[in-house]
């Protein structure tokens, strides 16, 4: 009988993030404590930014795109928010996505695979993925059990199930 196996990965469906972006710029365009703050938020090459009068409001803008990407099943874990700065009268904040597994993570992860999952389960870190492979399904199951229980660092979805 042939291994059973899964990939863990980390990735974004740009698409619901574009849609979060939009309805938090159409939220914040109009909302009453937003009016006439110079508020807004929109992409600017793989990154959004986020503009306001004030380093609150930027944040506060933060908070609504936040709400927005947890409404459509993105993990906050995926995106990594910068401080307000000072450009000319704006405040800009940049949010950065975060994709792939790195290095150091995945070792982390195959760490905790070896030494807290069960015998005779195998990780092999795949580029930005990992691959676990194990002669029983269950096994594979308390493997995804056990990582959704850490709080890791990274965004993981479990794909390729067979």
């Amino acid at each position: 009988m042939a291994d059973s196996s899964f990939d863990i990965v980390s990735k974004l469906d740009r698409q619901e993030v574009d849609n979060a972006v939009n309805q938090a710029a159409k939220e914040v365009a109009t909302r009453f404590d937003f009016r006439n703050v110079d508020a807004g938020i929109k992409w600017s090459g793989e990154s959004i930014e986020i503009q306001a009068n004030t380093e609150e409001r930027a944040n506060a803008v933060l908070d609504v795109l936040k709400d927005k990407l947890v409404k459509r099943g993105i993990s906050l874990k995926a995106i990594d928010a910068g401080e307000p700065k000072l450009s000319g009268k704006v405040y800009k904040l940049g949010v950065g996505l975060k994709e792939g597994i790195a290095q150091e993570d995945a070792k982390k992860i195959g760490k905790i695979i070896r030494d807290e999952g069960p015998k005779g389960v195998k990780a092999q870190i795949q580029g930005d993925e990992l691959r676990v492979s194990s002669k029983k399904k269950d096994d594979l199951q308390q493997i995804i059990a056990l990582l959704k229980g850490k709080d890791l660092e990274v965004a993981l979805q479990f794909i390729n199930y067979r």
